[in-house]
């Protein structure tokens, strides 16, 4: 029965692009009307098609995490392509669309990262083997969006280019005091340390990311102007020159949005600036994939520009700059994934063949959710006062200008 259920929801559903699906009972179908993207899928469990028909998602990824679900060339890429195109546009008969909106909503509201629980959060996918990290993130080991700022830039080009970006946001002058919300492994603290004279203080929940940014701080010569603490967010008392934080606004979840601004306003004086890059959608307010929440970013949650401008005008913050990157991050994680790949012998000394799975799974979905999703990068450039950051960007590129 369940077979032909959903059989006959691909029939009426699939618009565009070929799919070939063979069933764990050895029938085969074909949907679609052919041509790009085509994907072929075989399913060798038998209860597969029920779980597929009521959490779709989550189903799909442990299946192939599993290898219950195996895929033509082992081609993730086409067979996302494939569904994120013909779940575009789909029109569900009301009252299905509001019900599923309200569902949604709810969701969202309900994911209470408070600090015990961001802390295993945090833990459950950065405190692996530093070892993993250096496998595919390149030498900057910077694991967020790149800035290519021009296309033949290699990933250590573009990691370089985005952290002078963000620096020259930030209208940094030498003795300024920084607080890196999130510092990851250190990159950004240390570049910017190192080039433009300032003292930075990086915080994470991670202790694998703050082993390995006291390490690097200290063979780079910097203890003096870098300290990294593991400590939240929500626990930092200290007033800061510039606040920046990249990559990390995602994991704070919807509740704690206004928490959030409201912090970054509260440790920032009167002249104070604010980067904060993150993960957002140019689409309505939606949840982040069950499958992603489950096995790689727990309480993560993607705002829209909307939702994250209710919270910062609650603040009284000044948006002095919005910028929208589209395009960097899917280039970015197809570097990763090159990289990765070409490290898998290394990799599976350190983790077992699911695992490699669900990491090539994880990097893929991910870049499709930002070439064929709705998923975008926001740069929001925040100040307290009205005269803080010139009137125009000319300051950001002064080889044009002169």
């Amino acid at each position: 029965m369940w077979n032909q259920t959903l059989a006959a929801l691909l029939r009426l559903g699939v618009r565009t692009g070929r799919m070939e699906l063979t069933f764990a009972d050895g029938s085969t179908r074909v949907f679609g009307p052919g041509g790009p993207p085509e994907t072929s899928v075989t399913l060798h469990d038998p209860d597969l098609p029920r779980k597929l028909l009521l959490r779709p998602d989550l189903a799909m990824g442990e299946a192939y995490m599993d290898g219950r679900l195996t895929l033509r060339g082992d081609d993730v890429r086409s067979f996302l392509t494939f569904a994120l195109r013909n779940a575009r546009g789909r029109k569900l008969p009301p009252p299905l669309p509001q019900a599923l909106a309200a569902w949604k909503q709810a969701k969202s509201w309900a994911i209470w990262n408070h600090i015990g629980v961001a802390r295993r959060n945090v833990a459950h996918h950065y405190d692996i083997s530093p070892r993993l990290y250096d496998l595919f993130l390149g030498e900057t080991k910077q694991y967020t969006c790149a800035y290519f700022r021009r296309p033949e830039m290699t990933l250590e080009e573009a990691q370089a280019a985005k952290m002078a970006h963000i620096g020259g946001k930030l209208l940094l002058r030498p003795g300024m005091r920084v607080l890196d919300i999130g510092c990851g492994f250190g990159t950004l603290a240390l570049d910017l340390a190192r080039d433009h004279g300032v003292e930075v203080t990086g915080i994470t929940l991670s202790e694998v990311q703050l082993q390995e940014a006291r390490r690097r701080a200290r063979d780079a010569g910097l203890e003096g102007q870098v300290q990294f603490r593991l400590q939240d967010y929500r626990s930092v008392t200290e007033t800061y020159d510039r606040v920046v934080s990249v990559g990390m606004m995602e994991h704070v979840g919807l509740p704690h949005l206004r928490t959030y601004f409201q912090k970054v306003a509260d440790l920032m004086p009167q002249e104070g600036v604010a980067l904060i890059h993150y993960i957002g959608r140019w689409s309505p307010p939606d949840t982040i994939s069950p499958w992603f929440n489950k096995y790689i970013f727990p309480g993560a949650y993607c705002p829209t520009i909307s939702e994250a401008m209710r919270a910062v005008e609650r603040t009284g913050m000044i948006l002095s700059d919005l910028e929208v990157w589209r395009g960097h991050y899917e280039r970015t994680l197809q570097e990763w994934l090159k990289r990765f790949d070409a490290n898998l012998d290394r990799v599976l000394q350190l983790q077992d063949d699911r695992f490699v799975r669900m990491w090539r799974y994880y990097l893929q979905s991910a870049e499709m959710g930002f070439a064929e999703g709705r998923l975008v990068i926001h740069q929001l450039q925040l100040a307290k006062a009205r005269g803080t950051v010139p009137m125009t960007r000319d300051y950001l590129y002064p080889a044009r200008n002169s």
